[in-house]
């Protein structure tokens, strides 16, 4: 088990930065395949997740559209997961991992293709986007847990994270600007839903490029066993209600960012500023928390992450304008890759005990895991359009965050007891 080392500062940044390539190379083949292919696709995702949601919102100016988009997203990830346990087992799991990721370039062609953007076409284009994320987490989260071990995957994890912050610098301002300068300056006729269409041809070749790469690895696909059971390790339960509180949030952090900058901020160009404002300072951070943490380190990451969501939630109750939004945007953009560091780790820890005790296919972990994480999206989104509907559209933007930030801060004590548990039970 390879756990990371602080080495003395030597030479100049130059050195230092081949060093650190040095140190990349010196881990398993597989695991550095897996983080060149997450690496290219980390510049997907955030066209996925923020300019889809500022194009419903720009061409039907309804908040429940966004978020029904977000919850058909959301139906569709687990019964993929359920799916993509049998197709496991006849196709290659590369293949499969491929196939998600070329899924998210169709869905935004899908909803591109609408003349008129009426909520039946929106939740169809959901629905494929949620194959695609299910496609792709499935077999991404396998990929993960068969690639590492517990010593290197701080490493895996922050270095996965400093790649998606990277993206969410360099993405979303470059097509905020080209978007922005559509409309500004006449581009195409000033036809802003076609440069949206411009948007989507560079997620095709992206996850084009994304899935020869990952072909390139020699992943063995799980044993064909069962994976589908109801009855878990007490360990396990815990990581479950874990899940469910991770859940929760997850749907408002896809969706609030472009709600709230179109709400209270401007246009794309606004949106891609802000999220590029600290975000290079915390990639550097969170390479660095990678790089030189251990085990030990991850319920303080995960816990410092929940405690800036919950701080950019408040901030946004409080201020509820322009400089709220920045404000939370700058605490979501480090708060994020914080909570994914600290938990994802601790997930595939358990995952690694239980599966041994229990003598079953680790797939079965990571399938009811996602339904976990569904139960939490549920009432995620659940809770803002009873927000919309029972009191105002003004009410759930401003106050659903802090609730939902109130709420997450449970999830501290729980991941302190599994991890103390599994400190306890793996000393036996």
């Amino acid at each position: 088990m390879k756990e990371t080392t602080v080495a003395g500062p030597k030479g100049g940044i130059f050195s230092r930065a081949f060093s650190e390539i040095r140190h990349f190379g010196t881990y398993p083949f597989n695991m550095r395949v897996l983080l060149l292919t997450n690496m290219l696709y980390a510049f997907v995702l955030p066209v996925v997740e923020l300019f889809v949601g500022t194009y419903i919102m720009r061409n039907s100016s309804e908040l429940a559209y966004v978020v029904g988009y977000q919850l058909a997203v959301y139906t569709g990830i687990p019964l993929t997961f359920f799916f993509n346990g049998f197709l496991m087992r006849h196709v290659r799991i590369t293949h499969l991992y491929s196939f998600g990721m070329l899924l998210s370039g169709v869905s935004m062609a899908v909803m591109m293709s609408l003349e008129t953007l009426a909520l039946g076409g929106i939740i169809v284009a959901g629905l494929i986007m949620g194959l695609s994320y299910g496609f792709f987490w499935a077999n991404r989260d396998f990929l993960a847990l068969s690639s590492t071990d517990d010593g290197n995957r701080n490493y895996y994890y922050g270095l996965e994270s400093f790649f998606n912050t990277v993206a969410s610098v360099v993405v979303p301002g470059m097509i905020g600007a080209f978007l922005g300068a559509t409309a500004d300056h006449g581009w195409f006729a000033g036809n802003i839903n076609f440069a949206y269409k411009l948007v989507t041809v560079f997620v095709f070749v992206l996850t084009i490029v994304a899935s020869a790469v990952v072909c390139r690895g020699r992943f063995a696909s799980p044993a064909r066993e069962r994976f589908v059971y109801f009855r878990f390790d007490r360990l396990w339960n815990k990581m479950m209600r874990l899940a469910v509180l991770k859940g929760i949030a997850q749907g408002y952090i896809v969706t609030a960012p472009s709600m709230l900058v179109m709400t209270l901020v401007g246009n794309e160009t606004t949106l891609g500023t802000l999220q590029s404002i600290g975000a290079l300072v915390s990639a550097v951070l969170l390479y660095l928390l990678g790089r030189f943490t251990s085990s030990r380190h991850r319920v303080a990451i995960f816990s410092a992450g929940l405690l800036l969501f919950a701080l950019g939630g408040a901030f946004n109750a409080v201020l509820y304008s322009a400089t709220g939004v920045i404000v939370f945007m700058l605490c979501l953009v480090l708060g994020r890759p914080l909570m994914d560091l600290g938990y994802f780790p601790i997930q595939l820890r358990v995952i690694d005990y239980v599966s041994r005790k229990e003598n079953r296919n680790s797939y079965a972990y990571i399938f009811i895991h996602e339904f976990a994480l569904y139960l939490g999206r549920f009432f995620g989104c659940g809770l803002f359009i009873a927000l919309t509907i029972c009191l105002s559209d003004t009410f759930a933007i401003r106050y659903a965050l802090l609730i939902i930030g109130a709420i997450q801060l449970i999830s501290i004590s729980i991941s302190r007891d599994i991890t103390q548990s599994l400190d306890r039970l793996e000393r036996k």
